[in-house]
């Protein structure tokens, strides 16, 4: 059940502009007002991935707080970690506007947000200036749409968040930069990875401690190009997997939006995403970690990524759909059942679906 605060704020949010509401949603996080009670979790939700000890493992997906304002109100709603971004090199404002929209019938969002965000000099500084509080906080970064070198782009922002975020994603799976996806073609990947992987270890010696490194991946890829991507990421001993951003499949959307450009995430990118996230699972193994991203918005679509191959999993349209109390549900509910099946860890949970996954077929 919702609570009152989260159906007065839904109905309140629901009739403005969806970027207005969003930019809201951020300023009452940034303001410390009490917008769910803190959850019980259970020890048993502790996840250790890439040498970072999360609390839990539900965290917030990157594209909600692209400026790290609001990551100590989203750690304060339950969520183990947070990821910032996408950060861009320099600061840029996105795609024209409108470029949110919900899909309310299908509990999903279509956008072309175009990586507007501050830059990496006023995120940096907002994630510098936290130092001390506490809490896992990753940053997602990005290329700008007119640079000249996007690796070197990617580069910059693995120097600029290398000694001050707790992990950083590579996100070149965007569906809204012209051209970015294609950083996910082997030769195009394997000097991404070569580059950037060297740069975190120059970072890395200055810094003398580990910086984990993910990698953030469409799911419209084909079987192919999944093959190909996990050789790489094994081949150049990556940290982990981020599975998946938003699609430009509309299977399963009924709303007259659909017909919108953009990246769709939410209820109808879950079987997408998650079958893309079982058969990464089972090209890199069971040691490399992977976040599973998509249509994560109950207890039971959390626990099914897990089940199909996921040490971490994060939500964003579950959010704006379930409101600010959702994440503390998930987590109690969560804590509920590794109790009940005598579980100490999710861990244990985790891979025992992936084979029936992985063999879906999708549209």
């Amino acid at each position: 059940m919702k609570s009152l605060l989260d159906r007065i704020a839904r109905q309140a949010l629901f009739r403005m502009d969806s970027e207005r509401a969003h930019n809201l949603a951020i300023m009452a996080l940034k303001s410390r007002m009490p917008l769910a009670r803190p959850p019980q979790i259970s020890k048993r939700l502790k996840t250790i991935v890439g040498g970072m000890v999360f609390p839990n493992p539900l965290g917030m997906a990157a594209g909600f707080d692209k400026n790290a304002e609001a990551a100590d109100g989203l750690l304060r709603l339950g969520f183990g970690f947070v990821e910032c971004g996408t950060v861009t090199p320099k600061p840029q404002e996105g795609n024209p506007k409108p470029r949110l929209f919900r899909l309310e019938e299908d509990s999903a969002l279509i956008n072309r947000m175009g990586f507007n965000n501050d830059g990496i000099v006023a995120v940096r500084e907002r994630i510098r200036s936290r130092a001390g509080r506490g809490g896992i906080v990753g940053v997602n970064i990005g290329a700008n749409k007119d640079s000249a070198d996007r690796i070197a782009d990617y580069e910059a922002g693995v120097r600029a968040f290398g000694d001050v975020a707790s992990y950083l994603a590579v996100n070149i799976s965007s569906p809204n930069t012209v051209g970015l996806r294609s950083l996910q073609d082997r030769a195009n990947l394997s000097e991404l990875l070569h580059r950037v992987i060297e740069t975190r270890n120059e970072v890395a010696r200055l810094r003398r401690a580990p910086i984990p490194l993910f990698l953030k991946i469409a799911p419209d890829l084909t079987d192919a190009a999944l093959a190909d991507i996990a050789d790489e990421a094994l081949g150049k001993r990556i940290d982990g997997l981020i599975v998946s951003n938003t699609t430009l499949s509309r299977a399963g959307v009924t709303s007259r939006l659909a017909h919108e450009t953009g990246g769709l995430s939410g209820q109808p990118l879950f079987e997408r995403s998650t079958v893309i996230l079982a058969k990464m699972r089972l090209l890199v193994g069971p040691a490399m970690p992977i976040i599973g991203v998509g249509g994560v918005c109950s207890t039971e679509t959390a626990l099914e990524k897990i089940r199909a191959g996921a040490d971490l999993v994060q939500m964003y349209s579950g959010l704006i759909f379930g409101g600010t109390c959702l994440p503390g549900r998930i987590l109690e509910e969560m804590s509920a059942f590794a109790q009940r099946e005598n579980l100490t860890s999710l861990r244990q949970l985790r891979d025992t679906r992936v084979d029936e996954w992985a063999a879906r077929h999708l549209d």
